[in-house]
């Protein structure tokens, strides 16, 4: 199930993936058709524009600040927040500084 990272093992999740400037990086760690499991590095001014999901999808900011719009609200979040995005529902991520993130898409 789980691909791109080691097993057995305790790691950081935010030192498994790294900054490129001017960039998005992602990196899929479970695809299925349950569930989505994706770490992202956005650099600074990076954007992910409008788009909506086909599950609830819950990010959790591993380190930095990012932006996300989800409908009409904007949410700024921290290292360690967490925001949860309904189905359906437009939403953007935008890096407000360099950040990392995970994503958890249930379908």
């Amino acid at each position: 199930m789980y691909k791109n990272i080691e097993k057995n093992s305790k790691i950081q999740l935010k030192e498994q993936i790294e900054y490129q400037t001017n960039q998005i990086v992602s990196k899929t760690l479970v695809q299925n058709e349950h569930v989505g499991i994706t770490l992202f590095s956005f650099d600074k001014g990076e954007e992910i524009s409008t788009h909506a999901s086909g599950g609830d999808a819950m990010v959790t900011v591993l380190e930095g600040v990012g932006r996300f719009t989800v409908g009409e609200e904007v949410f700024v979040l921290n290292e360690g927040e967490t925001l949860v995005m309904p189905k359906g529902i437009p939403h953007s991520v935008y890096g407000e500084e360099k950040f990392k993130m995970q994503l958890i898409v249930s379908f």
